[in-house]
């Protein structure tokens, strides 16, 4: 057999083998997701069941007011842990897919440089001028890469840093009010 159909045979399966890693990569990011959705669900039907219980043995206005305002935090939290899962898993798949990204990336341009390498030596005489422009224009654009790759990492770093700032905020900021809202009741439970 000569080179050439199987160069293409170990193309095709290497074009196959990516495929497929990019397919389970989205099937186990959305088996995350399925996973979490069912969790979260047990856990909000077995809540309910609870708090249902809860409510049905609230005796005055004092304890429905006590009762009702104990809703609101714990369900702002888990709302803010919910949406940070999601983000995490999100975040899990495209970082898995930006590897997969890379290494074909780098897979072909070493294919580029092979092809250059093996043109070089097979170029006529006086064509050396040529094979240079094509090397400097070969790490001109790996370079160009690399540089918009950083940038696009340290992107992500930051909207990463500040989303879980803004999730520590929110989770304080319901904590203070929940705080904010017992402290008239215990001081009218006290007098």
């Amino acid at each position: 057999m000569s080179a050439i159909p199987q160069q293409v045979l170990a193309s095709q399966k290497a074009s196959l083998d990516k495929f497929l890693a990019v397919q389970g990569t989205f099937f186990g990011g959305f088996e995350k997701l399925v996973d979490l959705n069912i969790k979260v669900l047990k856990a909000t039907l077995d809540e309910v069941a609870q708090k249902s219980q809860q409510a049905i043995e609230v005796k005055d206005a004092q304890e429905a007011m006590t009762f009702t305002s104990g809703l609101v935090q714990p369900g702002a939290e888990k709302a803010l842990a919910y949406s940070k899962h999601i983000y995490d898993i999100v975040s899990g798949v495209q970082a898995d897919l930006s590897k997969l990204t890379e290494a074909q990336i780098a897979q072909g341009q070493q294919q580029v440089t092979e092809a250059i390498e093996q043109f070089s030596k097979n170029a006529p005489t006086g064509s050396e001028s040529a094979v240079a422009l094509l090397k400097s224009t070969l790490a001109n654009a790996a370079s160009a890469y690399e540089s918009v790759s950083k940038a696009a990492k340290q992107a992500a770093e930051v909207a990463e840093s500040n989303i879980n700032a803004a999730t520590n905020a929110t989770f304080k900021a319901a904590t203070d009010a929940a705080d904010a809202a017992k402290a008239p009741r215990a001081r009218r439970t006290a007098a």
